[in-house]
């Protein structure tokens, strides 16, 4: 099976998610994508037929020039302009390692690649009229139900424990009853 072409299928045939594609495209941002949580939570939703509530939606983008998160506002209330009341969440990756005191990041791939489990670590975004999937641990953990910590996360990282949280809070396992969460 090639998940990238399912997962491209499944963003086109979502008219919601779509249009959400369509939307950051417009803002014209450097290195700019959907990432996270929407889309794999649209994934576990069409494999366990069912729909979950969108709680966020991430944008991600990189603006070493501006890292301030009034620049992230002003994107965000822009969002709101072009597709109002959805929880849109704007966050630019040059500013992002900080969280977690990591090196800086070079660009947007940097940045999912340090999200801590790696069905969450994937991106995607409409350029030149076509979807492209960022995915730096690939697509097969999101089809296959493995939940597990991307490297910076894993047992031997001082992180660990901010995956370890992340599983428990968002309680994946209950609403998603196929996965298996590997600590």
């Amino acid at each position: 099976m090639n998940f990238e072409s399912e997962l491209i299928k499944l963003l086109e045939s979502d008219k919601s998610l779509f249009s959400i594609l369509k939307a950051v495209e417009t803002l014209n941002l450097n290195d700019c994508w959907i990432a996270a949580g929407i889309i794999r939570n649209k994934v576990w939703d069409s494999l366990h037929s069912m729909q979950s509530e969108t709680n966020d939606i991430d944008v991600i983008y990189f603006d070493e020039i501006d890292t301030s998160i009034q620049a992230e506002k002003i994107l965000e209330a822009e969002l709101n302009t072009i597709m109002p009341n959805l929880p849109w969440s704007v966050k630019n990756q040059a500013r992002m390692h900080t969280k977690n005191n990591l090196p800086p990041y070079r660009c947007s791939f940097d940045g999912v690649a340090n999200f801590p489990e790696t069905p969450t670590a994937i991106a995607a975004r409409i350029k030149q009229n076509k979807i492209e999937i960022m995915a730096p641990y690939g697509l097969q953990d999101l089809y296959t139900y493995q939940v597990r910590p991307t490297p910076n996360f894993t047992k031997n990282s001082p992180l660990h424990n901010i995956y370890l949280n992340r599983v428990q809070e968002k309680n994946w396992g209950h609403k998603w009853d196929k996965l298996q969460i590997i600590t």
